[in-house]
């Protein structure tokens, strides 16, 4: 009897215990669960989300990356890049859009919607080196419309990981000035540090060769 009460009396505990708890309990594990079926739910929207943004992606490259596309395929990659930015403009497929269609517009001479394209990149990306593609050029845009000191400011915030570049498109601004002593020594720059880094850059030998400098020893 005295081991049967014991049992009873357990029992009883057990019985008070769910009764103070069972309902806390049920909520955590019902918690809990819905906590991994959420997370497990947002991983696999995230996953869609970037399938999708790589396939508009890829028929944006198909579309820019023929010869001679013509204006129905130049429509359907804006519309694409409409739909990537306003879509997944926070992603790297939204810059990288933005770029492509800066080049398409430079391409039918519609500076404006190139400079917007570039400019929203620059404000909007958060990948220091696409920014400093951005800013690299933008300074050329600004350039051949004329604006050589604006070049020159747009191109402050360009990252050393485009160092060579930069130097390149600074001298093209400072010969644009005609300040060739600063042009000659930003092309020079230009070449030692694109072979520093194993970078090359075409045509720079060349703006210092019509410059009449001494070919650069490198």
């Amino acid at each position: 009897m005295a081991e049967l009460k014991t049992e009873e009396e357990q029992l009883e505990a057990i019985k008070r215990w769910w009764k103070e708890n069972g309902t806390s309990l049920i909520a955590g594990v019902v918690i809990a669960g819905a906590g991994v079926f959420g997370w497990n739910a947002w991983q696999d929207y995230q996953a869609g989300k970037a399938e999708a943004a790589s396939l508009r992606y890829q028929q944006l490259l198909d579309l820019t990356g023929r010869d001679d596309p013509g204006e129905q395929a130049r429509q359907r990659a804006s519309e694409l890049v409409g739909e990537i930015t306003d879509e997944h403009g926070k992603t790297l497929y939204a810059d990288l859009a933005r770029l492509l269609d800066a080049r398409q517009a430079i391409e039918v001479d519609d500076r404006a919607r190139a400079r917007d394209a570039l400019e929203a990149v620059i404000e909007g990306s958060e990948r220091d080196y696409i920014k400093g593609l951005a800013r690299l050029r933008l300074a050329r845009l600004q350039l051949a419309e004329g604006s050589a000191e604006t070049a020159l400011a747009t191109l402050e915030g360009v990252p050393e990981a485009l160092a060579a570049q930069r130097a390149e498109v600074r001298g093209d601004a400072q010969h644009a000035l005609g300040r060739d002593e600063r042009a000659r020594d930003a092309w020079r720059d230009a070449l030692a540090l694109a072979d520093e880094r194993d970078q090359p850059l075409y045509g720079v030998q060349l703006k210092l060769d019509d410059l009449g400098a001494e070919e650069a020893t490198l």
